[in-house]
């Protein structure tokens, strides 16, 4: 990116013509926000389109940052607005015109998340992760929930119930894949006239050699068209639930990297794993949503993650995808070939120590651990982490011809493995635009919410 000290002109449209005006799929647009409150304020000067940014170096990137953040002491985190539209425009374009559902999980700042889902048409409701997270974004207004995980938390399922009987065709949707949910839900919403929404999951891992071998997550016991099509009319014959979607998650082809630099042979066969599975994965998707829609017909096919959009957009059977992690471009997707989205969140941390000439210790390694493995190091360039030393829960060393330039009082700035860390580990978010700090929002844990 140039050193201009705001966001950068728009200079080549992110969706396809007419994206924003575009029809609605089907009869779902359940979702629309109230008026906007302050913590959802526009931004002076930003794209109303998400746009590409141009190609920019490390170096570039990081003398951005430098001068954005001259003023402020780590540790802090941060994200960068410009890289979230160019991802989001990625996206989009992945997409083909299908509906992204925004995963919450992975963001975990209500505002970010309000920017999102305005954005553009196409970012369209939100694939939340527990019972109470859920409630508590309906309560703030969000609209268009779907609870993408089994709950067994009665006192939730009674909220969702009465919030059901008051919204009965806007409520937030809840997964369910067995008698036994069923039996909870209904005992939760018995009082209540208004049947609770629920989404069949679907398990679309792959396995290989007559079952002997599973290749990614087991995410339902539903797995053909014949027990999709039972467990349906199962909620049909309730009085309490009715069947609204599906879930179907293939993980094996979303979350796997196949293109990491120097390891060909793994590549390979991770290529080669992805390729055999998408054909079953087609395959049985379209076969068990032919079967449901023969009980009741969907108001949504949820599938997919960010490194498949383009893949499960292009089924005809699903009427939207998944997407989270896509925007803020976690370590854990740098490696996708489907992908090149541009880092957008990350956090600083502070050099306190000089061993040697050629390392650098930072102070704050807790910052470090995330639920997908250590943080990476990524500003300025040129950096590693110390494998000996590696990330202590107070410090951590970096190495590299990038530590040999950096003094105490610097900034390390770091990306985690996992989008959604940052709402956990900081209670608040800079919110960047070109060289310039633009907001600074409540993560979850900013407003005082640790769902998991």
């Amino acid at each position: 990116m140039s050193a201009a000290d705001d966001a950068p002109t728009p200079t080549t449209p992110a969706a396809p013509p007419g994206a924003r005006d575009r029809p609605e799929p089907g009869s779902r647009r359940l979702r629309r926000l109230p008026p906007r409150e302050p913590d959802a304020r526009p931004i002076p000067g930003l794209p109303e389109t998400p746009t590409p940014l141009p190609v920019a170096t490390a170096s570039e990137v990081h003398e951005r940052y430098e001068r954005a953040f001259a003023g402020i002491q780590p540790p802090f985190a941060f994200v960068d607005l410009d890289a979230v539209w160019s991802n989001a425009a990625d996206m989009l374009r992945m997409a083909g015109g299908k509906q992204i559902r925004i995963a919450s999980e992975a963001i975990r700042c209500r505002p970010i998340l309000r920017r999102l889902l305005d954005l553009d048409p196409a970012f369209d409701g939100a694939l939340t992760y527990t019972a109470a997270e859920t409630l508590w974004l309906w309560e703030q207004g969000l609209r268009d929930l779907v609870l993408a995980h089994p709950s067994t938390d009665f006192a939730c399922l009674t909220r969702l119930a009465r919030v059901t009987a008051e919204h009965p065709d806007e409520a937030p949707v809840i997964v369910a894949d067995c008698a036994e949910h069923l039996d909870l839900i209904e005992r939760a919403a018995s009082s209540f006239v208004a049947p609770v929404r629920v989404a069949i999951e679907i398990d679309l891992s792959w396995r290989p050699l007559g079952g002997l071998v599973t290749v990614g997550p087991r995410r339902s016991p539903i797995r053909t068209a014949k027990q999709a099509a039972a467990f349906a009319r199962e909620i049909e014959r309730r009085e309490h639930v009715r069947l609204a979607g599906m879930i179907a998650y293939e993980g094996q082809i979303a979350a796997i990297p196949d293109d990491v630099p120097r390891r060909p042979i793994r590549n390979g066969a991770a290529r080669a794993m992805k390729a055999a599975s998408l054909a079953d994965v087609r395959g049985r998707r379209a076969e068990i949503v032919a079967a449901v829609g023969e009980v009741r017909e969907l108001e949504f096919v949820n599938g997919g993650g960010t490194g498949s959009i383009g893949l499960t957009a292009a089924e005809g059977a699903v009427t939207e995808v998944a997407a989270g992690s896509g925007f803020y471009a976690p370590a854990a997707l740098d490696h996708h070939r489907s992908l090149r989205l541009t880092p957008a969140a990350m956090f600083a941390l502070p050099v306190v120590r000089r061993l040697s000439p050629r390392d650098a210790t930072v102070h704050g390694g807790a910052h470090l651990a995330d639920s997908g493995g250590t943080a990476v190091p990524h500003l300025p360039p040129g950096l590693r982490l110390a494998r000996d030393r590696g990330a202590g829960p107070e410090q951590a060393t970096v190495l590299g011809f990038g530590a040999e330039r950096l003094r105490l009082g610097d900034r390390v700035l770091f990306r985690g493995r996992a989008a959604g860390e940052l709402g956990e580990r900081f209670d608040r978010l800079y919110l960047l635009a070109g060289s310039t700090i633009r907001d600074e929002v409540p993560t979850y844990r900013g407003e005082g919410k640790a769902f998991v």
